[in-house]
């Protein structure tokens, strides 16, 4: 079995990466298994494929991490890299008129803040799973705390059963206004009873310093992939209790496809 890895979009390129790993599935990593949670699963999956996933979410757990969510965005991108690496009998990360795995994900419609890929070619799932966690640099994608879903596909070819793991941690897929929405609703919550959307903050959002409009006492811009909370800086100011008006503005970023940031600007009064 051989097997290929990459951290991330840059190490597309790590096909020289290759390496034989012993097929053989040791009886103790079969047994006394905790169960694992079912993720909401595609129609595309094979046997195969869930073996795989079956596999990697019981890792986890035996080392208290949560399962992985089912990513289908990025189960189409892992499909579609078996199915060239099988025609092609190549184990390769980026095979020859193919994008770099980040650029897959997003045109399957991934949206992440990091992302990560396992390959390999094997006899069947139980000898790939093997040889992954065999290996650090794989063992460490399946093992990472830094990734939350994960999509599987195997292709059978001529030179056996082509594997990919594509994890990753997803970022919401959410417009201006329902980004706006939230930093609102935050703000609101941690006691400003005046926070709303303005023009100007949505033009100081796109400025690259300074501030649109009227002067204001204290402005933030700020890129997050979750806005589950303020920025701490912006946290503070809020608790201070010195200011009563807070004005918020979200605009587009200069991402790179698939890797999404949200981009914010606070202004204080």
């Amino acid at each position: 079995m051989k097997s290929g890895r990459s951290f991330g979009a840059a190490a597309a390129a790590a096909c020289g990466l290759l390496f034989c790993i012993s097929s053989a599935y040791p009886e103790d990593r079969q047994q006394n298994r905790p169960p694992v949670p079912t993720p909401s699963l595609s129609p595309h999956l094979s046997a195969e494929d869930k073996l795989l996933l079956d596999a990697t979410n019981r890792e986890r757990s035996a080392v208290g991490l949560q399962p992985l969510k089912w990513d289908e965005a990025l189960a189409t991108a892992a499909r579609q890299h078996a199915q060239v690496m099988a025609s092609q009998n190549l184990l390769l990360h980026q095979c020859l008129d193919e994008p770099p795995l980040d650029q897959r994900a997003a045109k399957a419609g991934a949206r992440f803040s990091m992302i990560a890929e396992n390959i390999a070619v094997g006899p069947n799932p139980e000898a790939i799973h093997n040889g992954w966690m065999h290996s650090p640099g794989h063992r460490k994608n399946i093992l990472s705390a830094d990734v939350s879903a994960v999509g599987i596909a195997t292709m059978r070819g001529s030179g056996g059963l082509f594997a990919v793991q594509d994890f990753s941690r997803p970022v919401e897929a959410l417009s201006l206004e329902q980004q706006e929405e939230k930093v609102v609703a935050l703000l609101k919550g941690d006691g400003f009873l005046t926070a709303e959307v303005t023009a100007d903050a949505r033009r100081t959002c796109n400025m690259d310093h300074g501030i649109a409009g009227a002067p204001a006492a204290y402005a933030i811009r700020f890129e997050v992939t979750n806005l589950n909370k303020l920025p701490d800086d912006l946290l503070k100011k809020v608790e201070s209790r010195a200011y009563r008006r807070a004005a918020v503005g979200a605009c587009r970023g200069g991402d790179t496809p698939g890797f999404t940031r949200y981009h914010i600007a606070v202004l204080l009064n």
